[in-house]
């Protein structure tokens, strides 16, 4: 299959290096809303790219939860394979694709565990469903059936069928602290808008990239 002419031109609008302020969380907020407002399904969902010790890729989709100035925080089981790899390297990459709004955000840096209090506080949060389904499923891990991944669940919701549910020992959250982050505006022609903060100490040092 040929889709060689399957294009569209990105005409939405530019990005100046004098709507940039001297560090890149502001920027990231306010894109980050507007992805919200333009009702962009899972807006919080981002590409997350780990590598094995071997030198293996993989990728996945998970859901950022808080972002602040100490870095991005998503949740798993760290019994994972993207687990697995972040152990073995904790150098990561995430993408948020909003290509409604024609705009990319590319997050590079490393990943380290928060604190099963940061992770309890979270977890509680969670509906009491998805608090069981972190009991009940060994991610990653192979399985022959759906029927006995929902039989698990099953087995869970007997055990925890009063009272509150526990934080699994296996299970919290990574903070990706940054290194750089692009901001991707597309632009006519192709003549794309790429700007790269990237860390240097307490600040930031910020380029324009060609598209």
């Amino acid at each position: 299959m040929d889709i060689g002419d399957y294009r569209r031109e990105y005409a939405k609008g530019g990005l100046n290096r004098k709507d940039l302020s001297d560090a890149p969380f502001e920027l990231f907020e306010k894109w980050f809303k507007q992805a919200m407002q333009a009702d962009i399904p899972d807006a919080s969902a981002m590409s997350l790219a780990t590598v094995s010790a071997g030198g293996k890729p993989s990728q996945r989709t998970v859901l950022l939860k808080l972002f602040d100035e100490e870095g991005f925080v998503f949740f798993t089981n760290y019994c994972s394979q993207k687990a697995q790899q972040i152990n073995e390297n904790k150098n990561v990459s995430l993408l948020f694709p909003w290509t409604i709004l024609e705009r990319q955000i590319e997050i590079n840096g490393t990943a380290t565990k928060i604190s099963t209090a940061e992770s309890l506080k979270y977890f509680v949060s969670r509906p009491r469903g998805s608090q069981m389904g972190a009991w009940a499923s060994l991610q990653s891990s192979p399985i022959s059936s759906r029927q006995i991944l929902e039989s698990q669940l099953d087995t869970m919701k007997h055990k925890f069928n009063q009272g509150d549910i526990p934080l699994p020992d296996f299970w919290g959250g990574y903070r990706v602290v940054p290194e750089t982050i692009e901001f991707w505006q597309g632009g006519v022609n192709r003549l794309h808008d790429r700007f790269e903060y990237k860390r240097s100490g307490d600040s930031w040092d910020i380029r324009r990239l060609q598209p």
